[in-house]
């Protein structure tokens, strides 16, 4: 049980605190409800590139980190497609300093031509180093495209071309900021050796005279039910087959979503998994095999991926893995495989809220969801699921016709 406090300043920063003695530190983590599916198709990669813009200094502090040094601290942040998370962690005695930068950031970001291109050069360098120059880099960047049609998950948080950032003018980037960065649309979780009524007057000075801005309604376009297979093949200069596999399912909130967490980790969440038994050491088709969600809010994708052994036929691989999946249609998972899963559910959550920062950063996301709450029924959640609820959800995802594939090939030589 996680205990908090809730408090919504008047324009609109929902502030939660949640007091824990057992620790010398706090962390303040500020979610602000934007990532890549808030893009404009013709301009993607804006939400990670205020990752690093975020750091570069406001009109006020030239230098984000020295303070954060200064104070004992560190901090840093990620994008998804749904949200952009900045959290910094200090002794308790010095969370006045990260409340004082974080607002200040909000207030009056620096956005001067020299930042905004140094910032743009890095995130270049990282879609050319992560993305085209790496073996298997650009999966994700096939793949995506390939599930979704419609709807703006078809991107990565990267982006979809590296053009829109190299083409990306300041304008367009203060206008990005001015519309996503509000109070309105943040949630400030804070964590650690502090009381809430000091969390709430320290969050009160610093962001009350904050204007709360306009943030508009989102409006994302439904993805269409996929209801055929759809297949891509590349060459690439890799040194063994890769093959990917992605089914459409349901959002975060769904019962779906909680279902197939604890079949994919039935099916190689472990040693003992079925995938690494039958497909690894049994079969010996793939030399590595994992299945996993995608974990989105919105409706997301269960994902297959497996690097094949030398000589294993593609298609024949692509075969071997339905019928596994297949066999979680028709025959119920075992009592002993259903506890191992949900015991390693238990385990990974008891330690994970180990660290005060992992809290704060999950009670403003589930506080995102509709309700910070939430987060201490997850547990009652995976405890309820049945062998017939996991014979139902496979059958609903694990469809030839909801199946998008990548055959990733080595280059074929001359």
């Amino acid at each position: 049980m996680i205990e908090f406090e809730k408090h919504i300043l008047p324009n609109g920063l929902r502030v939660l605190a949640h007091f824990d003695k057992s620790t010398p530190m706090v962390t303040t983590n500020l979610l602000y409800n934007v990532g890549s599916k808030d893009e404009d198709p013709g301009a993607t990669g804006f939400a990670h590139l205020f990752e690093h813009l975020m750091f570069e200094g406001s009109l006020n502090i030239p230098t984000f980190d020295i303070p954060v040094m200064l104070a004992g601290g560190e901090n840093n942040a990620f994008t998804t497609n749904d949200l952009t998370n900045y959290y910094i962690t200090l002794p308790s005695d010095n969370l006045e300093t990260a409340l004082w930068l974080e607002s200040d950031r909000l207030m009056g970001l620096d956005l001067s031509g020299e930042k905004l291109q140094i910032q743009k050069s890095v995130v270049i360098e990282e879609y050319r180093q992560r993305y085209l120059n790496q073996p298997y880099g650009d999966l994700f960047l096939l793949l995506r495209p390939l599930a979704y049609k419609v709807h703006p998950y078809m991107w990565p948080t990267i982006g979809k071309d590296i053009s829109h950032i190299e083409k990306a003018e300041k304008k367009n980037v203060a206008s990005f900021f001015q519309k996503h960065y509000l109070p309105s649309n943040g949630i400030l979780s804070i964590g650690g050796n502090v009381k809430p009524d000091i969390v709430f007057r320290q969050a009160e000075k610093w962001f009350s005279e904050i204007p709360a801005g306009t943030n508009g309604q989102r409006s994302l376009p439904p993805e269409p039910l996929q209801d055929e297979r759809r297949e891509l093949v590349v060459h690439r200069n890799v040194p063994a087959a890769e093959l990917i596999m992605a089914f459409h399912t349901g959002g975060r909130q769904s019962r779906d979503f909680y279902v197939l967490d604890l079949l994919t980790d039935i099916l190689a969440g472990c040693d003992s998994g079925r995938f690494p038994v039958v497909l690894m050491r049994q079969k010996e088709i793939f030399s590595e095999i994992d299945i996993y969600l995608s974990g989105e809010i919105e409706p997301g994708l269960v994902i297959v991926s497996g690097r094949l052994k030398n000589g294993v036929d593609i298609n024949e691989a692509e075969k071997a893995v339905m019928e596994q999946l297949e066999q979680t249609i028709s025959e119920p998972v075992t009592t002993e495989e259903l506890d191992k899963a949900r015991n390693r559910y238990e385990a990974h959550q008891l330690m994970s809220y180990l660290s005060v920062g992992n809290k704060a950063f999950n009670l403003a996301f589930f506080e995102l969801l509709g309700d910070a709450g939430l987060i201490n029924g997850e547990t009652e959640k995976y405890m309820s699921i049945t062998p017939d609820e996991i014979m139902e959800s496979a059958s609903r995802t694990f469809r030839k016709s909801n199946c998008s594939v990548i055959y990733y090939l080595p280059s074929k030589k001359i």
